[in-house]
């Protein structure tokens, strides 16, 4: 009994030992395999990569060092005053430290960021919800047969291929309070009185001004993405839907909206990164005001930099870095929506 105990031991030492060795063995030629896939790839491939490094390189130099040196003068005290500067002849070295997280405490404790944070989250929400359904209504429009759609998609087109900067300097002239064409047609017609509408002047009437501003301008960016999207669901759906006496509500919600659902989820997430750092729109038509009404995170992060004094650069890269994280915890957050429903992204 002893000497098949024995035996059973080292037999499962021996397996043991043999188990051991093949893994590594199977461990090694995988890693090998790895190594070897990679060189292959390179090799069969370079020409792809060649083409590529260019743009990487360029990115890398863009924005990966842009953003490096953001987050490394978020966790300092630089300003204009302590900062590396030339001044005629004579070069000042940096005097700025390393302060950790204290500007990230500062900012989120500052009653100012939650009051652009709100605001921004609703100028988003409501720039993105009407300019997505404008988009869809005139998406559908535009998707069926009549004479002169090819002149109507042109001139639904045309804000997108104006500049954005023209285009905001046009709309400040169409809201000027006392020389403004808006307020001129409503004089003519009777519907003001004798007040003329402060369009920029009046914290509220500037927030429906810089929303109308912004839809006007995304508009035509979402109609031909669902325009693409609606001329992709095959026709015959629709003519079966029809055949079974489905109502037109009834093809929209079931045919239409389904098929539109990864067009749609790009486009909202696109829309909603490209409303939440939008820039332009604010500054060159209120430039914040009135007072500070219509200031978004991405203004007062300019703010910070090039309007207050002494400069604050440390402020400002922090401003910079938390619209970042918002956008990457709202991406991921987006994702996984997405992927509860069965959308792969």
């Amino acid at each position: 009994m002893a000497a098949h105990t024995s035996q059973s031991v080292a037999k499962a030492a021996g397996d043991g030992v043999g188990n051991d060795v093949a893994a590594r063995g199977r461990s090694r030629r995988t890693d090998s395999g790895n190594r070897g896939g990679l060189r292959r790839a390179l090799a069969t491939h370079w020409y792809a990569w060649a083409m590529i490094a260019p743009v990487v390189l360029v990115l890398g130099v863009i924005i990966g060092w842009p953003l490096i040196r953001g987050i490394y003068l978020s966790l300092t005290d630089a300003n204009e005053r302590n900062v590396s500067r030339t001044i005629g002849a004579r070069h000042i070295e940096a005097t700025y430290e390393f302060v950790g997280l204290d500007n990230y405490a500062a900012v989120l404790s500052d009653p100012v960021f939650l009051q652009r944070l709100v605001w921004t989250v609703v100028w988003t929400v409501a720039c993105v919800s009407i300019t997505f359904t404008l988009g869809l209504v005139l998406a559908n429009m535009l998707n069926r047969n009549f004479r002169g759609r090819a002149a109507y998609r042109m001139a639904l087109i045309l804000p997108w291929a104006v500049p954005g900067f023209v285009s905001v300097f046009a709309w400040r002239f169409l809201f000027n309070r006392d020389n403004g064409i808006l307020n001129k047609i409503l004089d003519g017609g009777g519907i003001t009185g004798l007040s003329a509408v402060p369009w920029l002047d009046d914290p509220t009437w500037a927030k429906f001004s810089v929303i109308a501003v912004n839809v006007w301008l995304g508009v035509p960016f979402m109609m031909v993405a669902l325009l693409g999207g609606l001329q992709s669901i095959p026709g015959e759906l629709y003519e079966a839907a029809e055949m079974d006496g489905a109502s037109a509500w009834q093809r929209f919600r079931h045919i239409t909206l389904p098929g539109l659902r990864a067009v749609s989820m790009t486009v909202i997430l696109l829309s909603t990164i490209w409303t939440f750092n939008m820039f332009p729109v604010i500054f060159l038509l209120t430039r914040g005001g009135p007072g500070d009404s219509t200031e978004i995170l991405v203004t007062q992060a300019f703010r910070e930099a090039f309007v207050a004094s002494p400069r604050d650069f440390a402020g400002s890269a922090t401003w910079g870095v938390l619209i970042l994280a918002l956008l990457m915890i709202f991406a991921l957050v987006y994702r996984r929506s997405l992927r509860k429903q069965g959308e792969v992204w």
